[in-house]
């Protein structure tokens, strides 16, 4: 006879312990910011300033003939384009893969996707997708170096180290071009303002992950709907200023993202208002103490984050931002393939078991 304490026994749920998955496991993959040392962003800086400034015969032989996938499940024009010359400037050959233009529109999924690019020599792949964590999904599949170009609502890098270059360029020009190492206090005394949809935003959350590391000060501005209280918990040195104009003044530099428009489905957000509230006009830029620099990274929507003269004004670092996305894509791309060349033995297409 089976007593009730032996059946109740019998019924606990044992489970093994959760495996832990080291990420990144390339060493030449760009997932995330926080996997980076400030002394791996001093020298990415500083190959940076290196590969801008190289013959471009020289720097077209570092990996020609290597090969390298783009794949793109979101639109983009400067990030996919800066990739792809970044790549092309070292002498990759590249492939595009969008999701309207291959067996993704079919139903394929991501990881036979990158399966399939990995199967034809892809060496690495620059990854944008609309979920957050794709990155580290196709990364476990396919044990390549994947550099993230945007995902879901969660980060991206290589936006956030433009944006640092960007920055350091105009205040520390020599930690700019890696010269000097970077510090917890290499921004000490700098504030940023980040306006608008920091909900939806991965350029703000990459910036709020980066920025405070070296001792800049975050304030986050906008309203309820597009910016919860909860953007607070990402670190020390982010609050939130709910007051447009005094954020801004309070600014050595302002960071306008654009409404995306795309992704507010459910949300009552009245775009007149927001505009009465949040842009960013010639007259509020004036009146700001600190002449702050205007960064965005785009696309722009003139005439709701910000107005065209704005855009136009010797304060806009826009473009500046735009130029710097290829020499950063450039080193990330050349350290991924670099890793590449330091490993031992890289792994085999065919004879490896698949993970599931």
């Amino acid at each position: 006879m089976t007593t009730p304490a032996a059946t109740s026994a019998r019924r606990k749920l044992s489970l093994p312990a959760a495996p832990t998955l080291p990420f990144p496991h390339h060493p030449g993959s760009s997932l995330s910011v926080t996997h980076f040392s400030l002394d791996e962003i001093t020298h990415l800086l500083y190959r940076a300033h290196v590969l801008e400034r190289e013959n471009p015969l020289m720097r077209n032989n570092r990996f020609a003939k290597r090969r390298l996938g783009l794949l793109f499940y979101e639109a983009s024009t400067r990030t996919r384009t800066s990739f792809e010359l970044a790549a092309k400037s070292l002498g990759i050959d590249t492939t595009l893969i969008s999701n309207l233009s291959s067996s993704i529109e079919k139903g394929e999924s991501l990881k036979d996707t990158g399966l399939t690019l990995r199967a034809i020599g892809c060496e690495a792949i620059i990854l944008r997708h609309n979920s957050s964590g794709a990155p580290w999904l196709l990364e476990h599949f396919t044990d390549l170096p994947i550099l993230n170009a945007g995902d879901g609502q969660h980060e991206h890098p290589s936006q956030a180290f433009l944006d640092l270059r960007t920055i350091l360029s105009r205040i520390s020009p020599d930690h700019s071009i890696g010269e000097s190492d970077l510090t917890s206090e290499t921004l000490k005394g700098f504030t940023i303002s980040i306006v608008g949809d920091i909900l939806h935003s991965r350029v703000a959350r990459s910036n709020m992950l980066l920025l405070p590391r070296l001792g800049a000060e975050v304030i986050l501005t906008g309203p309820p709907e597009l910016l919860p209280a909860l953007a607070t918990t990402m670190g020390p040195g982010i609050t939130i200023e709910r007051d447009f104009l005094t954020a801004i003044s309070r600014s050595n530099t302002i960071m306008m993202l654009r409404v995306q428009s795309e992704r507010l489905a459910g949300l009552d957000l009245d775009l007149n208002e927001y505009k009465a509230n949040y842009q960013l006009t010639a007259e509020r830029l004036a009146a700001c103490p600190h002449s702050p620099f205007v960064l965005h990274p785009g696309p722009i929507i003139r005439g709701l984050e910000l107005t065209a003269d704005v855009a136009d004004c010797p304060q806009a670092l826009i473009l500046e931002q735009v130029h710097n996305g290829l020499p950063i894509r450039m080193a990330l791309v050349e350290r991924a393939f670099a890793a590449l060349d330091a490993l031992e033995s890289p792994p085999m297409l065919f004879t490896r078991e698949h993970r599931s």
